[in-house]
């Protein structure tokens, strides 16, 4: 009687843990690659193919080049049943290059991995196979589809396969995302809005006739004050950033072209849209005040998170099943090495071992995640792959990212990630209920996308 009772308690809590650990090298050793490869968006040729082999190596049907991406593709293994899409990202960071050693040392490129995207996307294609399968092997009726998506980091390329439709038949999306902690992806996020704005005036020599010359950066300076003035005036979560990214040649030649990069951010959809629309008036106001031309093109736009709760439940029992991260000595030396070059860390050396408990939360970034979360009921999870009191987008989540301390981060988000799916195949309650809960969150909202109807940015980081 007992051995039966343990039986049905595994058919109804199946572990893929053992599998994954019996692979983990060869995910460690896809990680790595993506780390040395440090690809930024739309530009990830070889990060892409590498995962993709990987999935056609395991018998998934690979389409590429979705929603006219080039990098970006759908890997599928199709046993009938509910589908299940888990995200993979793969896209670094420009001006970040960096090895992995605990203390400052570029290896001389552009770009890293400063989001740990390369063991975002190595951990989603190890729970993908691990699921793949699982599926085949007990004859469980069920389809898992690995979204392999490009440009995160400010190319919003999960917009664009959204608002292609390749979300529509899908029942449940899986995520997960690299921390300095370990928690469900319980939370919402701030949208985000994107442009650059060009202005166009009249080159002089600067000393010699200055009078017969319109300044573009005249313009672009213009624009940043009233929007700085603007702060002020603005909901409290709400952020805006800006660089300028052209301002001009020599100091004695008047500028002729001048450009700003702004990202406008807010917790709602309404938000985002209305404080962009008021940084275009600043621009309007700007070019109207230093007699320069002004034009814009929207980069990006991102949805707020929608946070499932039925969902996030199952995953945060799957992650206290499995507990944290334990570092070993070797990997206590580098925390300990690193954490003396962050700046007012607030986490001590140890917490990557603790689960924080499940909570609504309100992040201040933003992800294209958001779009696939208002189109189908969205969760996942972020695990401790840098050292605690880490920030993201910094040479110290680089250099954590290319050692042990990320690629264990990884295994660990892979199984949480299989093993949550595996929850949702036995039981499509949970299912059917993380759908009524979605219903009641989008209400009587049409998604459209905040980027409009424009291409794909595939030239925004060249």
């Amino acid at each position: 009687m007992r051995l039966i009772l343990f039986l049905l308690s595994f058919a109804v809590h199946a572990d893929l843990s053992e599998n994954i650990d019996a692979h983990k090298e060869k995910y460690e050793e896809i990680a790595q690659a993506i780390w040395d490869f440090a690809e930024m968006g739309y530009l990830e040729e070889k990060s892409s193919k590498l995962l993709q082999d990987t999935l056609k190596d395991s018998d998934f049907t690979v389409n590429t080049g979705i929603a006219d991406i080039p990098t970006a593709f759908v890997a599928e293994y199709n046993n009938g049943g509910p589908v299940i899409g888990i995200l993979a990202e793969f896209d670094a960071l420009p001006g970040l290059s960096q090895n992995n050693t605990p203390y400052r040392e570029s290896l001389g490129g552009d770009a890293g991995h400063a989001c740990g995207h390369h063991l975002f996307g190595a951990g989603s294609v190890q729970a993908a196979i691990a699921i793949r399968y699982w599926l085949e092997r007990t004859n469980t009726k069920g389809t898992i589809r690995l979204y392999g998506t490009p440009a995160e980091e400010g190319g919003s390329g999960k917009v664009y396969i959204a608002r292609d439709g390749y979300f529509d038949d899908v029942d449940v999306v899986l995520h997960w995302h690299p921390d300095d902690m370990n928690r469900s992806f319980y939370s919402s996020s701030n949208g985000n809005k994107s442009a650059r704005f060009k202005f166009k005036g009249v080159s002089a020599h600067a000393a010699g006739a200055p009078q017969n010359g319109r300044s573009a950066l005249d313009g672009v300076e213009a624009m940043n004050m009233m929007v700085n003035m603007m702060r002020e005036h603005m909901d409290e979560e709400a952020r805006i950033h800006y660089v300028i990214t052209k301002g001009g040649l020599a100091p004695n030649v008047v500028p002729e072209e001048a450009e700003v990069y702004y990202y406008v951010r807010h917790p709602n959809v309404e938000g985002v849209q209305e404080l962009f629309n008021r940084v275009v008036k600043t621009a309007e106001g700007a070019a109207r005040g230093t007699e320069t031309e002004m034009d814009f093109e929207v980069m990006h736009g991102n949805y707020p998170l929608m946070p499932n709760k039925t969902l996030s439940i199952v995953i945060d029992e799957e992650l206290h099943q499995l507990g944290g991260i334990s570092y070993n000595d070797e990997e206590n030396k580098f925390a300990r090495e690193i954490y003396q070059t962050l700046l007012n860390p607030d986490r001590p050396i140890g917490d990557q071992e603790n689960i924080q408990p499940l909570e609504l939360s309100q992040t201040k970034g933003s992800t294209d995640v958001g779009d696939v979360s208002w189109k189908v009921p969205t969760s996942g999870v972020r695990i401790a792959t840098w050292v605690p009191g880490t920030s993201s987008h910094s040479w110290q989540a680089v250099a954590a990212g290319g050692t042990t301390i990320g690629t264990k981060g990884s295994t660990l988000a892979a199984k949480v990630l299989a093993n949550s799916a595996l929850r949702f195949y036995q039981d499509p309650k949970l299912i059917e209920a993380a759908w009524e809960e979605h219903k009641i969150n989008i209400g009587d909202h049409q998604y459209e996308a905040l980027l409009g109807d424009r291409k794909p940015p595939l030239d925004y980081r060249k």
